[in-house]
């Protein structure tokens, strides 16, 4: 079964008060296993926090590119405690 290549989401051009809802609005809109791709001018630790405390245990956060000028992260949405996501066929 192949997987979705994730959402590319680059915040570099955007206004700060857009990023956050976009990347919210793209993590929510993910099926399990579905995962998001963001690219940004700076480390966004706080956006992990923030991952943290509306999803705790709903994410995988795993950093592909850490500065000094582009910062990469693959953000996966996890599938809920004791629910099949699908791709193994259960």
């Amino acid at each position: 079964m192949s997987q979705t290549a994730p959402a590319l989401i680059d915040v570099r051009l955007l206004s700060p008060r857009e990023r956050h809802p976009l990347i919210f609005s793209t993590f929510a809109a993910l099926p399990p296993g579905g995962a998001l791709e963001l690219v940004n001018d700076h480390n966004p630790r706080p956006l992990y926090s923030q991952f943290q405390a509306n999803w705790p245990g709903a994410f995988v956060w795993q950093d592909l590119e850490q500065g000094p000028e582009v910062w990469r992260v693959r953000i996966s949405r996890s599938a809920p405690a004791g629910q099949c996501c699908g791709s193994c066929g259960g």
